[in-house]
């Protein structure tokens, strides 16, 4: 039997309390953290999915085509309402205006709004339209600049696509969960750079490798700070139901899908 309960803050704390075997949570840090607690108090076991900021990392014998066409379903699909959606791009320097024009070209094509032939609708929630506002604000502010859209992009349930580039990484756009149309575009010298600049937030969800080398593709997956990687392509590890998918640090803890999220501890779920 599966049912649907809908409400806030009072309503989670009543299921929580409820005596489930097992809670899982998807939303953010610090309400994950008050979940936790409530769990804490019979022990309930908890899977928490935080939320990510999830980079695609371009390498310089990557299919930019295909890198692009990814890039522009993960970070706008769902009005970038996608917790593994693509919100950092990382490119090698010998491809960053290649992959950085043709992204853009895909990008100006774009038509939110809400009819069938809209290219994605929009807002969930009224209060992260503020949030999408002020992280492209201190992203301009800081020395970033915007090669499609902009602050002016942010309506009042719309927001039109917007890339921003040369964005430093202790801006807000590229440390906090921005969950809205828009994505960081950034140069690196090398993979090396890439890696390090992905491992540089809080969050490890997801992440994306776009390269022709596969071994070294594999490699680069493995010193990533992530609970999953994709290599030549965005999201696939959650179309494959035998994988696991889960986060790390400020993206939580525990599994669902695969072996890992087959069971729990307490018994079969009710």
């Amino acid at each position: 039997m599966f049912q649907v309960v809908t409400g806030l803050g009072e309503t989670g704390s009543a299921l929580t309390r409820a005596g489930v075997d097992k809670i899982a949570f998807t939303g953010s840090g610090p309400t994950a953290r008050k979940v936790m607690a409530v769990c804490a108090e019979s022990l309930t076991p908890l899977v928490a999915e935080c939320g990510g900021k999830d980079a695609m990392i371009v390498a310089a014998d990557a299919d930019i085509d295909k890198a692009v066409d990814f890039a522009a379903f993960g970070a706008f699909g769902n009005a970038g309402q996608t917790c593994a959606g693509v919100e950092r791009i990382y490119v090698v320097e010998s491809v960053y205006q290649e992959f950085l024009d043709k992204l853009t070209a895909i990008v100006k094509r774009a038509k939110p709004g809400g009819s069938d032939e809209s290219t994605y609708g929009p807002m969930t929630l009224p209060r992260q339209i503020d949030i999408v506002r002020s992280h492209i604000e201190d992203a301009l502010a800081s020395g970033g600049t915007a090669v499609v859209g902009g602050a002016e992009s942010v309506g009042e349930r719309i927001i039109e696509p917007v890339i921003l580039t040369d964005v430093p990484e202790t801006s807000r756009a590229v440390c906090e969960e921005t969950f809205g149309p828009t994505v960081v575009v950034n140069k690196v010298r090398d993979l090396d750079e890439a890696v390090d600049r992905a491992n540089g937030t809080s969050y490890g969800l997801g992440a994306s490798i776009f390269i022709g080398n596969k071994a070294k593709g594999r490699e680069l997956a493995e010193r990533l700070r992530n609970g999953m990687v994709s290599v030549n392509s965005v999201l696939g590890f959650a179309g494959i139901p035998s994988l696991p998918f889960g986060g790390i640090g400020e993206s939580g803890f525990g599994r669902i899908h695969g072996a890992d999220g087959s069971g729990s501890s307490a018994g079969p779920s009710r």
